[in-house]
């Protein structure tokens, strides 16, 4: 198997670039070796998967402190140096209780006070990469997740084989004691957590060997999701109950999937609108064409009107990005047409523009601005398609 190439030399950015820096080296790449843009190119699309790959890594602060560290290794699921598989900010600490509680005679009890019994699973975070067509159209995925489940040995009552667990005789088995305070204002009574049995209500004698007595253990898991149209990246959206299950049957967090979107060489979004460039010829703007023009399915004919200025925006209504929870709705594909001045002539070109001289006489005559550009907020990003508002 050959080597793997190094994913900053991929991307052809140094090992210190900031986030925008990678992506706009992405963007770069993709219009370099994106399918649509070299058809039947083997090498280009092996090179296009190679700086998804990239991309991908360096793009997620997580994966991309591992790699960092420990290069190929850190990112490989099968590798030790990637963290055996434990993802996100999924694992919970308070779960240590239920996994190693039966050393100590039974369950755990939060801080908070609340029993096991009642103490609802922790949540899991994910993170998804999505392209930018899967993001506007919606998508399926199936998530391979590390998650806490309840012990198959012992069908999660910590208890090993053959045994089950017995009722705390401190507590009578409500799980709950009574305990009396003298105060200034005289005794007080109030009702804790059975020590004895940490609110649980039962005592595990013999422990399960596999979950220690928790009921519950870490296993690999799959779990399809469905990403709704029209999500953006650094959005989050939620999956009830497909967190860590609760200890002895109480209910299960949520998984909260965290979704980053790659790049596209051609289009870029404006919350639900599209926004593309074509550039045309002069002769094109001057008399006027029916050019071909890119969208999410396909392309579509464009007419250009005779005498079209260069900056010129054709907007198409309702053929943007689906609006989240818009029954529907959709927002509006924007093409902003860019007059093409080529940098070399052949001399039958140049010939026919010293023609033209005569029919076209030079003029340079300063007029004030239809709308002068308002100066940006310091934290405004500079760029084409942030100019595109104004």
């Amino acid at each position: 198997m050959a080597e793997k190439r190094d994913f900053y030399e991929i991307l052809g950015v140094p090992k210190t670039a900031s986030d925008d820096e990678i992506k706009k080296a992405y963007r770069k790449k993709a219009k370099q070796y994106h399918p649509d843009l070299n058809p039947d190119d083997a090498a280009a699309e092996a090179r296009m998967k190679e700086v998804n790959e990239a991309f991908e890594i360096l793009s997620d602060p997580q994966t991309k402190a591992r790699y960092d560290r420990f290069g190929h290794a850190g990112v490989d699921p099968n590798s030790a140096a990637s963290g055996g598989g434990f993802h996100g900010a999924g694992f919970d600490f308070g779960d240590l209780g239920d996994l190693f509680g039966g050393i100590f005679g039974g369950g755990f009890t939060g801080s908070a006070g609340r029993s096991a019994q009642q103490r609802r699973g922790s949540d899991l975070e994910e993170r998804v990469i999505l392209s930018f067509e899967e993001a506007a159209r919606g998508c399926r995925r199936v998530m391979e997740l590390n998650r806490v489940e309840p012990c198959d040995d012992c069908a999660g009552t910590g208890a090993a084989k053959g045994t089950s667990a017995k009722s705390c005789p401190e507590c009578g088995g409500t799980g709950q004691k009574n305990v009396q305070q003298r105060t200034p204002f005289g005794v007080i009574s109030s009702s804790r957590p059975c020590p004895r049995c940490n609110g649980t209500g039962k005592i595990i004698e013999t422990p399960c060997p596999k979950c220690r007595g928790g009921g519950r253990v870490r296993k690999r898991t799959s779990v399809e999701i469905t990403i709704p149209a029209g999500i953006d990246d650094g959005q989050a959206m939620s999956v009830r109950g497909e967190g860590n299950k609760g200890p002895n049957g109480a209910p299960a967090g949520d998984l909260v999937v965290i979704v980053s979107v790659r790049p596209h060489p051609v289009f870029e979004r404006d919350g639900f609108d599209l926004w593309s460039e074509v550039k045309i010829q002069f002769w094109q703007a001057a008399l006027g064409d029916t050019i071909q023009v890119p969208t999410l399915d396909g392309t579509v004919e464009q007419k250009i009107p005779a005498g079209t200025l260069p900056g010129t925006v054709f907007t198409r209504r309702g053929q943007g990005i689906p609006v989240l929870q818009g029954g529907g709705r959709k927002g509006d594909a924007h093409v902003r047409v860019q007059v093409d001045v080529p940098d070399a002539l052949s001399a039958e070109q140049r010939a026919m523009l010293e023609q033209s001289r005569a029919l076209f006489p030079a003029k340079a005559i300063a007029v004030a601005p239809k709308d002068p550009p308002k100066q940006p907020p310091p934290d405004e990003k500079h760029g084409f398609f942030n100019k595109k508002r104004k």
